[in-house]
C-alpha cells in the first residue's frame, strides 16, 4: 500500500498556530466527493485531514491517568498509534524520474487514492511529535511564536499564569524544535514563524506549494483531487 498524499505533522508550543494553519491549509484542497469518509476525519470537506490529537483522544477513549503537574490527561500511545495506522496510508511513493512524470500522473498511484483509508494525507496536530514512525512522516513543520505574542495569546485563551510561563519558557529554549530535530531527519523539518496574519497567510502558501511539488515529483496530478 503506497499513499498518495503526504503526511504532515504540525507541533509547537501551544498557541504557535497549528490549528490555525491546519484550517486554511484545509480549505486549500477541497475533496471532489464527501463519501467514504473516515470517522477519525476532522474535516470532511477536505482531501487532507486534520488530527487533533488531544479531541482525537478525547474522542475515542484513549485517554488514560491524569497528570497532575500537566494538569493534563495523559493519552494511551499504543491504543493511538495501532488506531491511526490504517489511516497513514502506507509507504511513502518514490520520486520518479521527469521522463516518467506524465504516463505516472495518468496512471500510476491512483490505486492508493481509490481508498480513503489508504491515501494519507494526515495533518498530525500535537504539541509533541516523536510518537509518530518516521515512515509515516513526510514533512514536520514547528510552528514558532515570539514569546512575548505568545503569551499574550495563552491569557488570552484564560491559562493559569504558571501555565503561561512554563509555555513561554518552552519555546524560549526550542522545546518542540528540539524535539522535531531528535525524532527525524534535518531535511524533513521547517520552522515557520507565526507572530501575524500575513505570516499565516505566508506559511499557508508554503505548505501549500510543498504538497503540490510532492505529489508532481511521484508522477501524481498536483492538483487537489
Amino acid at each position: 500500500m503506497v499513499r498518495s498524499w503526504p503526511n504532515i505533522v504540525f507541533t509547537g508550543t501551544p498557541g504557535t498556530g497549528k490549528s490555525t494553519h491546519a484550517m486554511h491549509l484545509l480549505s486549500r484542497f477541497p475533496s471532489s466527493s464527501s463519501s467514504g469518509t473516515s470517522s477519525a476525519d476532522a474535516s470532511s470537506s477536505s482531501t487532507l485531514r486534520h488530527l487533533d490529537i488531544g479531541a482525537f483522544a478525547k474522542q475515542h477513549n484513549l485517554l488514560d491517568k491524569y497528570d497532575d503537574e500537566r494538569d493534563a490527561h495523559e493519552i494511551d500511545e499504543d491504543a493511538l498509534l495501532d488506531l491511526l495506522e490504517p489511516l497513514s496510508g502506507g509507504e511513502a511513493p518514490e520520486p520518479v524520474e521527469e521522463v516518467e512524470q506524465g504516463s505516472a500522473a495518468q496512471n500510476g498511484a491512483s490505486a492508493a487514492a481509490d481508498s480513503d483509508e489508504a491515501r494519507g494525507g494526515l495533518i498530525l496536530d500535537w504539541h509533541t511529535c516523536d510518537l509518530w514512525p518516521e515512515r509515516w512522516v513526510d514533512l514536520v513543520v514547528v510552528f514558532r511564536t515570539d514569546h512575548t505574542v505568545l503569551w499574550d495569546r495563552l491569557e488570552k485563551r484564560g491559562y493559569a499564569s504558571s501555565k503561561v510561563q512554563e509555555n513561554n519558557q518552552a519555546e524560549i529554549m526550542e522545546v518542540c524544535l528540539d524535539e522535531a530535530r531528535s525524532a527525524y531527519a534535518a531535511e524533513a523539518i521547517v520552522e515557520l514563524t507565526s507572530d501575524t496574519n500575513e505570516q499565516v497567510e505566508e506559511n499557508v502558501e508554503r505548505l501549500v506549494s510543498w504538497i503540490m511539488q510532492w505529489r508532481q515529483e511521484r508522477g501524481l496530478s498536483s492538483a487537489s483531487q
